[in-house]
């Protein structure tokens, strides 16, 4: 890999052949449901009584495997550990626990607001995604709702830099061959600089760039919305939230809080 977008991403790998099997054992209404804070949304039990089956389908497909850089991460992960707009997202995850906690659960004094906090690493990571996921479905021939991600931000122990795009669909069109072909050096840079300079505007600003989840807020996003950088549910494997914008792309006078390399800026 060469060019520009070798300042961000240590590596471009194509998935060829990839195999996916899911299973139903369980569902929720209004929120997603998160194994790390089972307070946000409960899953229901499929039956009333226990079976030994559950409904399942498996997928094959194709994908993109990007790590960014950790020489480049690594430092933004320290400025924003002293950042205003990370405190803001730290805060509002408070309150999105404790919100959903109350009435339902009885009181724990053991109970740590900040338990499952993915992470500045992850916020990074995931608003990448997204950003890549809305350039790639207008090229590639695949809708935003076949393709999905997996997000490998690792923990403080062992910090990872991963991302996996790959589709989603349970048939022979996730092995068209699209996805891989845009993983090609002459194909990437221009998904990579077409998706930040997307990010760069949105047509719900200036709402969308200066939102941030402060109190009373009730969301865990920021400067990301359904004109920018929401993807439908079934391809985000944290139901929108943890996005914010202004970390792939300056919003502001200040760009501090800029993950992506100036050569890659719009």
């Amino acid at each position: 890999m060469a060019g520009p977008t070798a300042e961000l991403f240590g590596s471009v790998r194509q998935v060829q052949r990839l195999r996916e099997v899911r299973a139903q054992i369980g569902f929720t209404r209004l929120d997603a449901p998160d194994p790390d804070n089972p307070e946000i949304a409960r899953p229901v039990r499929l039956w009333r009584s226990s079976q030994n089956w559950v409904p399942a389908s498996e997928v094959r497909g194709e994908g993109i495997f990007l790590r960014v850089r950790e020489d480049l991460i690594n430092p933004w992960v320290e400025r924003m550990q002293k950042s205003t707009v990370m405190q803001a997202h730290r805060e509002a995850y408070t309150r999105f626990r404790t919100n959903r906690r109350s009435g339902r659960l009885s009181a724990d004094a053991d109970f740590d607001a900040m338990a499952g906090w993915p992470g500045e690493r992850y916020l990074a990571l995931h608003s990448l995604s997204h950003a890549l996921i809305r350039t790639i479905a207008l090229e590639c021939g695949y809708s935003s709702a076949s393709l999905a991600e997996r997000i490998y931000a690792g923990d403080d122990e062992h910090p990872r830099t991963g991302i996996l795009l790959y589709t989603a669909v349970p048939d022979s069109e996730g092995t068209l061959g699209g996805l891989v072909a845009l993983a090609e050096s002459t194909h990437f840079d221009r998904i990579v600089r077409r998706a930040l300079k997307d990010a760069a505007r949105c047509s719900s600003d200036p709402l969308c760039s200066e939102r941030l989840p402060r109190n009373p807020a009730d969301y865990l996003h920021g400067a990301a919305c359904h004109a920018c950088l929401f993807v439908s549910e079934t391809t985000c494997e944290r139901g929108n939230r943890f996005l914010d914008r202004r970390f792939l792309v300056p919003l502001g006078d200040d760009a501090d809080e800029v993950l992506t390399p100036q050569a890659l800026r719009p």
